[in-house]
């Protein structure tokens, strides 16, 4: 059977044969009866991403590990650079680098534990809360890094905002208060923070709340009232000293939610909470990074 005998009356043979070889492309292609059917239109441009490994120079010029992912879309895209959790480096980090992506940033997540180099996140981890927890200096100079990093990346915008949990949503106040450059900060559930001295050590020897009065950039805090670390009290006394201060910030606290509210892979993850949760942060960075 033949083409022509198959062809869809008043389309020419050239014609009908252009239009099923435009398929491939998002042209036409013939449908089993002969009519012609609108190929499936490309993805969106934010549905394409890269994500690797990259090398990153962080506290005094050390080499260390850190995961980069961006949109293959029309740049330049606003940077984020994502704190991990106590729990480490891990598969939880990248996937949140990765979300950033797919929603037009460019993130980058620096390994803060890489130099124990113990071979997994767990073992990292478990090495850094053995000596007491990260040294403030070092990680600051790791963020510090990484910050540079975007900004010298050709599709970044020149604006730059960084986000942690937990640990680093601790370490998301004190870059926030002490460093250059961040455009906006969010601080999920930031245990460590207007504790007052009791937790306080040569690794960590000063609560970033004493430094609430050089906060440079707005701050999003997201809680959980259901929270012990940081707890309702800690919350509403970071906001009290936000205030005294005149900063710009905004402050949501989750019913029915504690800790770790984003993580899906622990039971203390908490649906509702965590969908609003994205919500505000794009909300925030589309404001303040765009």
């Amino acid at each position: 059977m033949s083409f022509t005998e198959k062809r869809p009356k008043g389309l020419t043979r050239r014609n009908f044969i252009k239009g099923t070889a435009a398929g491939a492309v998002g042209g036409m292609v013939a449908g089993a009866a002969g009519t012609l059917l609108a190929a499936s239109p490309a993805p969106a441009a934010k549905e394409a991403l890269c994500a690797e490994l990259v090398k990153m120079r962080g506290h005094e010029g050390d080499m260390i590990d850190a995961y980069l992912a961006r949109p293959t879309g029309p740049d330049p895209y606003p940077g984020v650079v994502v704190i991990h959790h106590m729990p480490g480096w891990d598969e939880a980090t990248k996937e949140i680098t990765r979300k950033f992506a797919y929603h037009g940033y460019a993130a980058i997540s620096p390994d803060l534990h890489f130099r124990e180099g113990k071979g997994t996140p767990e073992a990292n981890s478990a090495s850094v809360a053995a000596a007491g927890g990260m040294p403030d200096n070092r990680t600051m100079g790791d963020v510090e890094g990484a910050i540079r990093q975007l900004r010298a990346l050709p599709y970044v915008n020149g604006k730059v905002g960084i986000i942690g949990y937990c640990s680093g949503g601790r370490q998301v106040y004190l870059a926030a208060c002490t460093l250059k450059g961040i455009d906006a900060a969010v601080a999920c559930y930031p245990g460590g923070v207007a504790e007052g001295p009791a937790r306080l050590n040569a690794r960590q020897p000063v609560d970033p709340f004493d430094y609430t009065k050089d906060l440079s950039c707005p701050l999003l805090g997201l809680f959980g009232k259901e929270d012990k670390r940081p707890s309702p009290e800690h919350m509403a006394k970071t906001e009290a000293e936000l205030k005294k201060w005149g900063k710009t910030y905004e402050f949501h606290a989750y019913d029915k939610a504690a800790h770790a509210f984003f993580a899906v892979d622990r039971e203390s993850y908490r649906p509702s909470a965590a969908v609003d949760g994205w919500k505000q942060v794009f909300k925030w960075f589309e404001k303040y990074l765009r």
